[in-house]
């Protein structure tokens, strides 16, 4: 079906504005295991100019009856997902009867059994067009209305949504009206769901999970709910609003496609997030942080809203930022920003790369299919890194005082750049004319490098040849040598080039530029500093100052600056003494998932796994026993060891490292390792499953089961992928993500031509959100050969992709160019 487009939403925003949605869904069928369906009617009132026509969005399986007024509309007449509307009157109320299909792609009303149990559980996920697959909506986010839903389900089900939820009947659930809000906001979670309910300041709150993950909610809600009261507080203090939804209900559902959804009143998250054995620091940070970025959104994105998706920045960058912001403040460590560089700062760059890359702001979305593509890196990592920026040219206190001027003026309605610049204006008293079209409207990173010479501190910017701009960066350059740090220096860097004087204490080992990670730039590091590393890193104190060498070791990977093999050795060094987490379990993952398995060539691999696995090893006796640093440490070695024998006991639960006895997602760790080595067979992880009879434990298996170096295994694994077998989005995702594994070319050099066939024709059968997210999974990068890349080519020149699918082929095939460049360079 044709994807809204921008022209369109602003024709039918002239035309009409929606008064009221009353929403009445009957969830009590589903039982048809091909084609499980909802009952869904749907009553809009809205003006209109008289006489003017326009469209309703429906995607209905079958369509009852449709009235206008009263008066009947033909149902055969919806074609394309559209209801034409004419003759409209000042006043009008048109109501829609049909039959929905619910989903397994993790889009529209998602509906799952957990094998657990046999239970089943329902979601609502209606970004970023999946609003019609539920009701008839004017589907766009600068209509909003209040809703009020009614629902019938099961009667062993609880119903949770954007207004407070009230059992009337068996079986019947009425949900309060809500506040204005956009379609895509809207969410029903309906099912046996488990709960954990509290208040604070007068707001309701609850917890959510599915039954069989009940203890592990119970003895985790605790502090997710902590976070949220502490997180409540902190935004109430700092923008003078009170948060305006009611309730405020955090449900973890299964198969979600995203980290979260800021659903307002009843936010959802993927339900990995309670964690059903160890967990290290930095996972737990990142829930925190999830949870503080939902929360934000609250009031960007949900009080104020974009007024169309080329602002989507304005919801996801100031989330971003405030997340970090908050979580820091809350927990009075500065670990929510190192946690940043190491993971969120690594993806937007890597955004940066890659040909799609865009504005930050501004950025073209001629239609809602468009748009989707840039929920990327730069709308979140990069957005967020510009808005610290900002802070620095505007001051925390205006850029304090702008953002609630802005949240006031436009609460409950929707806003756009202009508007939101010029609330900051106001604010500061400072034309952002020039700033913004540097930093928002302008794509591209900038190149930042330092040198000592007799003149001082040399710091430069280099800007990208084919998009120059003169963006100014206020950063800090830190110096260190033998553990000490010599050199400390503030810059304001407004030109290509600036000399500073600084003091410096002693020689300089390792010169790091932008070393607090203040602005967003690729950082180069000197030809003396990357020799220095495996000696200076170590001993390098400021976890800050680590990240941002690793992100700077990453780019310069990606771009055939630093050799894969110096890599290994700085990790070997540095590995056995990291005492951050978010440090330790991304370096590690760095090395297993794309060194180790990608960069290096073949015949180095053995021995460089070896020295990764000593060094986690190492890491691993050497910290407290049941650490963070100890579970972050052995799972970079099971992935990275060849010792089949050691990876055997512990699949057997024989010599695990302490606080791992009946971990299932490490063990699943370990027996993808054995199947990627061919160590345990098909019948091997169905035994491991049955355990296991867990939506976890069925992904683990497909995803070991994938990696299987038999051409069997590889066959079966593809038809499970890409065949019609009902398979759910995060089961693809789980065969697509061990398909790769290992250095087995010869064994999948067939595939290549398989994907390139296969993968694009999924669409129609799975949602464009679901199936970027499997395409990106299942491109070939492992197959690391030019025919890759011309096959590539030759797929894209027919034209025929979704806009999903063709952004994944170009961005993947751009990876793939980048590691053939540095086998090129480094041998």
């Amino acid at each position: 079906m044709p994807s809204l487009t921008r022209a369109d939403a602003e024709r039918r925003a002239q035309t009409l504005a929606v008064t009221a949605y009353a929403i009445d869904l009957d969830l009590t069928g589903g039982d048809d295991p091909e084609h499980p369906t909802f009952g869904s009617r749907s009553t809009v009132t809205f003006t209109a100019q008289p006489g003017a026509s326009s469209f309703l969005d429906l995607r209905a399986v079958d369509v009852a009856s449709i009235t206008l007024n009263g008066a009947a509309v033909d149902p055969g007449t919806v074609a394309d997902g559209r209801v034409e509307l004419t003759g409209l009157a000042a006043d009008n109320t048109v109501v829609v009867e049909a039959t929905m299909g619910y989903s397994n792609d993790g889009q529209g009303l998602h509906r799952a059994i957990d094998p657990a149990d046999g239970l089943a559980y329902v979601y609502g996920h209606l970004f970023l067009d999946a609003a019609p697959r539920v009701f008839a909506c004017f589907d766009q986010p600068d209509l909003k209305a209040p809703y009020t839903l009614t629902v019938t389900a099961p009667q062993a089900w609880t119903v949770l949504g954007n207004g407070a939820a009230t059992a009337t009947g068996p079986g019947r659930w009425e949900l309060a009206t809500t506040q204005p809000l956009a379609t895509y906001f809207v969410t029903i979670c309906a099912g046996p769901y488990a709960s954990v309910t509290d208040e604070h300041d007068g707001i309701p709150l609850g917890v959510h999970a599915r039954a069989s993950l009940a203890e592990s909610l119970r003895a985790q809600a605790p502090a997710m709910l902590q976070v949220t009261k502490d997180a409540f507080d902190y935004y109430h203090q700092l923008f003078g609003i009170r948060y305006p939804f009611g309730s405020y209900h955090q449900v973890f559902v299964p198969e979600f496609n995203a980290g979260a959804m800021e659903n307002p009143g009843c936010v959802t998250f993927r339900d990995t997030y309670l964690f059903r054995g160890a967990a290290t620091d930095d996972e737990l940070l990142t829930r925190a942080n999830t949870i503080c970025h939902e929360m934000a959104h609250m009031w960007f994105g949900d009080l104020v809203t974009m007024q169309w998706w080329d602002d989507l920045w304005l919801n996801e960058s100031f989330a971003e930022y405030m997340a970090h912001r908050t979580l820091t403040a809350i927990s009075g460590s500065d670990d929510a920003w190192v946690d940043s560089t190491m993971s969120r700062k690594a993806w937007g760059y890597a955004a940066e790369r890659a040909p799609s890359t865009h504005p930050v702001a501004g950025s073209p979305a001629p239609d809602a299919d468009a748009a989707l593509q840039n929920f990327d890196g730069i709308s979140y990592a990069k957005g967020a890194a510009v808005l610290r920026q900002l802070i620095c040219h505007l001051g925390d206190e205006a850029f304090v005082a702008g953002i609630t001027a802005y949240l006031t003026e436009h609460a409950y309605g929707n806003a756009a750049l202009a508007d939101f610049l010029g609330a900051m204006e106001a604010a500061s008293g400072t034309d952002l004319t020039e700033w913004s079209k540097v930093w928002l409207t302008t794509a591209g990173v900038d190149t930042l490098a330092a040198a000592m010479g007799g003149d001082g501190l040399r710091v430069t910017r280099r800007a990208p040849e084919a998009v120059p701009a003169q963006r100014p960066h206020t950063l800090d350059v830190a110096g260190w040598s033998g553990g000490t740090q010599v050199l400390d220096a503030d810059v304001v860097l407004d030109q290509d080039e600036v000399v500073v004087r600084a003091d410096v204490a002693g020689s300089v080992g390792l010169l790091i530029p932008n070393a607090g990670d203040l602005t967003w730039a690729q950082v180069e590091l000197d030809a003396a500093s990357l020799t220095a590393l495996p000696v200076e890193l170590p001993r390098v104190s400021q976890a800050q100052h680590r990240a941002v060498v690793w992100v700077a070791l990453t780019d310069g990977l990606a771009t055939a600056r630093v050799d894969p093999r110096l890599v290994v050795d700085i990790f070997v060094a540095a590995s056995p003494l990291e005492e951050n987490s978010s440090i330790l379990s991304r370096s590690g993952a760095l090395l297993t998932s794309r060194v180790l398995a990608d960069y290096l060539a073949d015949e180095e691999v053995p021995s460089a796994r070896d020295a990764v696995a000593g060094a986690a090893r190492a890491r691993l006796e050497s910290a407290p026993a049941g650490s963070s640093q100890a579970l972050a440490a052995a799972r970079i070695l099971a992935a990275a060891t060849r010792d089949v024998e050691q990876l055997q006991r512990w699949s057997g639960s024989v010599d695990l490292p302490a606080g791992l006895d009946g971990d299932p997602d490490f063990r699943w760790l370990v027996l993808r390792s054995l199947a990627g080595a061919g160590a345990v067979s098909a019948a091997d992880l169905e035994a491991a499953r049955e355990v296991d009879n867990s939506m976890q434990g069925n992904l683990g298996a497909l995803a070991a089961r994938s990696a299987l170096p038999t051409a069997a295994d590889k066959a079966w694994a593809w038809d499970q992928l890409v065949g019609d077998h009902g398979r759910s989005n995060h089961e693809r995702n789980a065969l697509a993500s061990g398909f790769w594994t290992g250095r087995h070319t010869d064994l999948v050099r067939e595939y290549v031509a398989a994907f390139h066939r296969d993968i694009p024709a999924l669409e129609g059968r799975v949602g464009q959100d679901a199936l970027a997210r499997v395409a990106t999974l299942a491109y070939p990068r492992s197959v690391v050969e030019e025919a890759t890349i011309t096959a590539t080519d030759e797929r894209l020149a027919v034209g025929d992709l979704s806009a999903a699918v063709r952004r994944c082929l170009i961005d993947q095939q751009s990876v793939l160019r980048e590691v053939l460049a540095s086998r090129r360079a480094f041998g």
